[in-house]
């Protein structure tokens, strides 16, 4: 039935080493624009590499249309107190393919397998509240106190799990222990 739209090809999600770096970088550019490493969310993961255990690609055939990245940053308190989170997302869907339900099986793989990886305590991501909390489960109940690098709408500033912090805070790349 060509012409309608859709594809009877099946969308495969698979690890996002499985995709060419580049091939990611231009389906972000095409999802958000060139100018999104200038936005808040590149700023707090800034230098981090994402999280290979939980970045996915969607793959219709060998076609990529769309990705899911996620990254250590760390909450670093007013109080002292530094916790480690996982910032979800860029979510990107090739822009002809979205409303299709590819981000949200992404988001669901990403957050599958950060419960299978003792990852999901303490989740984070800038989005919209109403769809990422409610399908997903994230609030911006404990985030108030949060300060980001850069411009966000304290709404957009979302969380998820039992080890979210609620205090005071800056919000930045976690840089790995020196041994």
């Amino acid at each position: 039935m060509a012409g309608l739209g859709w594809s009877t090809e099946l969308i495969r999600i698979a690890p996002i080493a499985e995709v060419e770096p580049q091939a990611v970088e231009l389906l972000l550019d095409r999802a958000f624009g060139t100018d999104r490493h200038e936005r808040t969310a590149y700023r707090i993961r800034q230098g981090m590499p994402a999280l290979p255990r939980l970045s996915f690609a969607a793959l219709e055939g060998d076609k990529l249309v769309g990705t899911i990245q996620c990254w250590p940053i760390l909450f670093d308190g007013d109080d002292g107190r530094d916790v480690p989170m996982v910032m979800v997302g860029p979510v990107a869907v090739e822009p002809a393919r979205q409303r299709d339900g590819i981000g949200r099986d992404l988001m669901l793989c990403a957050l599958n397998a950060a419960v299978a990886t003792g990852d999901a305590g303490a989740l984070m991501l800038i989005g919209d509240p109403e769809y990422y909390g409610r399908f997903f489960g994230f609030t911006a109940d404990r985030t108030a106190g949060w300060r980001v690098p850069g411009p966000v709408e304290g709404r957009r500033l979302l969380a998820l799990g039992d080890r979210v912090p609620d205090g005071a805070g800056m919000l930045g790349p976690r840089m790995p222990a020196v041994a």
